[in-house]
């Protein structure tokens, strides 16, 4: 309670765990479990380990922490920056409904496109990435993605896509590599992209199993990159702790918009 107003409100006010009539404790031990596992968890495995009734409150739970992980003031990547485009192969039969829909839909397989930018370490090895659903390879979708991502005055490399044009005229070092008839293999020119394109799709189809609706991927992929940046952490606790200061500053989040997102629109850095 204020003592100045004496508006009374809970300790979870103003946080993903708003209004939620899930014990304090449960939430604690999910993000426990959800940051020891290396390669993640799905709904169904949290709901078994936490003992839930519902496997609706697990997926919830997980959206909510996957709402949590991206910080909104992170920095951009800087230095040397690949960038490409993967397609992923997901189903749409992971969103909890109603038992008799679920028992008459039929499961489809979407095609969807992903837009990576992955900075590259000297002499070797690859720092921090960033992930984003779009709806096309066109120039609209992925220059916003750019200008978000990674600083102006970053080495970008691509391929000899028509796309990126206008790299070098937003203020980027823009290196492009045409792929068709060279005698360098892409996954050697590019390696940084490839190698996490390779990533995401194993870490879909063995923690999720494929089953990822296009709607929600977006909350998926910010997942992915908070595992993928942490990856050198000595530390599980360090995860779980930042993982929970995000969660006590993200804003609550409702049941209803999880289940049905708003797009996501790309925007300029």
């Amino acid at each position: 309670m204020c003592r100045s107003c004496s508006h009374q409100s809970t300790v979870t006010a103003g946080t993903i765990f708003d209004k939620t009539r899930t014990p304090l404790r449960v939430w604690l031990a999910g993000a426990w479990y959800l940051t020891n596992q290396k390669h993640g968890v799905s709904a169904l495995g949290l709901q078994r380990v936490l003992g839930l009734g519902g496997y609706e409150t697990a997926w919830t739970m997980l959206h909510r922490f996957r709402r949590a992980m991206v910080r909104p003031d992170r920095k951009r990547l800087k230095g040397v920056v690949e960038v490409d485009e993967t397609y992923l192969s997901i189903s749409d039969r992971d969103a909890p409904m109603p038992e008799d829909q679920r028992k008459k839909r039929k499961n489809r397989t979407h095609q969807v496109l992903v837009v990576m930018a992955v900075e590259l370490l000297q002499p070797k090895g690859f720092g921090r990435i960033r992930l984003r659903r779009i709806d096309n390879d066109s120039a609209e979708q992925v220059v916003p993605f750019v200008q978000a991502s990674i600083e102006a005055g970053a080495q970008v490399r691509t391929d000899g896509s028509a796309a990126y044009r206008e790299l070098k005229d937003l203020g980027y070092d823009h290196q492009r590599t045409v792929m068709l008839g060279s005698e360098v293999p892409a996954h050697v020119s590019m390696a940084g992209v490839h190698r996490v394109a390779a990533l995401i799709k194993r870490w879909i189809l063995g923690t999720h199993h494929g089953s990822v609706q296009p709607a929600h991927l977006d909350a998926y992929l910010d997942e992915f990159v908070f595992r993928f940046n942490r990856r050198t952490s000595a530390s599980r606790g360090m995860l779980f702790y930042r993982l929970l200061q995000q969660a006590v500053v993200t804003d609550p989040v409702t049941y209803e918009s999880v289940v049905r997102p708003l797009p996501k629109t790309p925007k300029a850095a």
